[in-house]
């Protein structure tokens, strides 16, 4: 038990960061959050713009995968919902970038509705499917409408602009994706301190019992896939900035497979369990890459060998995690927590 916590008010009570640690942590992650586009070459620049967009998207998925515990194999679809309606808006209106952005996360959650329509009648493996059926779905719009989405040919994106400056560079990105990405996660922190987001937490835990305490369960489940998907459209919107093309290969199946099992792998029902799962499995294709210019002199055709173990890799964790950590990456860092608040002494 940690000692000289005692909270006197409410607001005390309720407030996201609770003990002095947790502050100085957060000063810390802040604070390098600010440094590292200094400190990164632009290819690592890359992939932490990569990482940011991948942690919003994630934090979606696991708001309502993880917390309201309805199962979605769609996520990678709503990005796109995002990313399309994103370059729709720069290419015939010519909007600033952040209007395109909440539109895009707007025209998503809307989306997001009508898809968790099926949720009240359907759950678990079944609501998968339907996730998976409204994704093929939304592919074929894409591909098909050409007088919106361009078909396979995609929309290019323009740059974005702040003060008239183009942001080309991946350092200039990184501020346009970083705010948005702490704002989002500080968001879906404070979500589950609300009436919303105990509402989710108790369909999650048992709906029946949630619908007999009062929850309106159709409400609170749309209202779940809305902010799942808005989450997703965001992350959609900064993608197509971030690569300035949308074709409707940009977001396979596979995504919302990646996305998955970075809440699986990180932690589902945590908040960081979200951040930390797309951190690590953004950056495992980079200690593959790392291992194959290891192995590259003595077997003269790794890469080429090795090209598939990513997707097995994946796989491989999902099933690792699952079997012996369910809780993710967030439960092993609550025990190393745990081991360190009464060390040297033993629980």
């Amino acid at each position: 038990m940690i000692i000289g916590t005692a909270k006197e008010t409410y607001g005390a009570d309720q407030a996201l960061l609770t003990t002095r640690p947790q502050q100085v942590w957060m000063v810390i992650l802040l604070a390098s959050l600010l440094v590292a586009p200094f400190v990164f070459n632009a290819y690592w620049q890359y992939l932490a713009c990569l990482v940011l967009i991948n942690v919003v998207a994630a934090t979606g998925l696991n708001i309502l995968t993880g917390f309201t515990g309805q199962v979605s194999l769609g996520q990678a679809a709503f990005m796109a919902v995002g990313a399309y309606t994103v370059a729709w808006l720069d290419r015939e209106a010519g909007t600033p970038f952040l209007v395109n952005i909440l539109l895009g996360g707007g025209v998503a959650a809307a989306i997001g509705i009508v898809v968790g329509i099926p949720s009240l009648r359907v759950k678990g493996l079944y609501l998968a499917i339907a996730t998976i059926a409204a994704s093929f779905i939304l592919h074929f719009i894409f591909a098909h409408w050409t007088s919106v989405t361009g078909g396979s040919s995609g929309i290019n994106v323009s740059p974005a602009r702040i003060f008239g400056i183009e942001l080309l560079t991946y350092f200039q990105l990184y501020w346009l994706i970083m705010p948005v990405a702490v704002l989002m996660v500080l968001g879906a922190a404070n979500l589950f301190r609300t009436r919303i987001g105990r509402a989710f937490i108790a369909i999650r835990d048992r709906d029946i019992s949630a619908e007999v305490l009062g929850i309106p369960l159709l409400r609170y489940k749309l209202m779940s896939f809305a902010i799942a998907s808005f989450y997703a459209g965001i992350a959609g919107g900064m993608w197509a900035y971030f690569f300035r093309v949308v074709t409707p290969e940009s977001f396979p199946f596979l995504t919302s497979i990646f996305l998955l099992a970075a809440i699986i792998v990180g932690g589902m029902g945590t908040i960081i369990g979200a951040v930390i799962g797309a951190i690590f499995m953004t950056l495992t294709p980079e200690l593959l890459r790392y291992v194959v210019e290891w192995v590259s002199p003595w077997l003269p055709n790794a890469a080429t060998l090795l090209s598939p173990v990513r997707t097995v890799v994946f796989g491989a964790l999902i099933m690792g995690f699952l079997v012996f950590e369910p809780q993710g990456i967030a439960e092993i860092i609550q025990r190393i927590r745990r081991y360190f608040r009464v060390w040297p002494f033993k629980t």
